[in-house]
């Protein structure tokens, strides 16, 4: 897969964490997922369309993680995974994807993104849509680790 195309998702990803949550992620280093098991406790996904291919992204974060987010944008700690969590989780990957989408489209890729879906639970599995491999790139930061994965018919 090219990571012309990935990179937009890794900076926008980080941008949207660093500008909402005051949570600075640090990358660690992609590999490719074989199975459909998520690392982490809640994930939103989201599928992409355009004419030149189509594909998906999900972001995971570990349930500690995912509350500091909320603590940090909302000011109150939810007791744990919530309506509201999963609703900012389905938030968080709208923007990212959405922040790729734009950065994609200054390099001539176009496509229309589907409404998130958000999946909670220990275990939980995500299903990406296309035929292509599938990267994982984990993130750690102070409150917990996250991983975005993205999976593209052909590039």
């Amino acid at each position: 897969m090219n990571v012309e195309f990935i990179n937009p998702f890794l900076s926008s990803l980080i941008n949207v964490l660093s500008t909402m949550a005051q949570t600075e992620l640090k990358p660690g280093k992609p590999r490719i997922k074989t199975d459909e098991v998520a690392c982490g406790d809640v994930s939103g996904l989201i599928g992409m369309v355009g004419a030149q291919t189509r594909g998906s992204f999900s972001i995971t974060f570990d349930e500690n993680l995912a509350l500091t987010i909320m603590e940090r944008m909302l000011g109150e700690r939810p007791d744990g995974i919530d309506d509201e969590v999963t609703d900012m989780v389905g938030e968080i990957t709208n923007m990212v994807t959405g922040g790729a989408k734009n950065l994609l489209g200054e390099k001539g890729y176009d496509f229309d993104m589907a409404t998130p879906i958000v999946v909670a639970g220990k275990g939980h599995i995500i299903t990406h849509k296309s035929k292509g491999k599938k990267i994982i790139m984990p993130f750690s930061c102070d409150a917990g680790d996250a991983n975005i994965e993205v999976s593209f018919d052909k590039l």
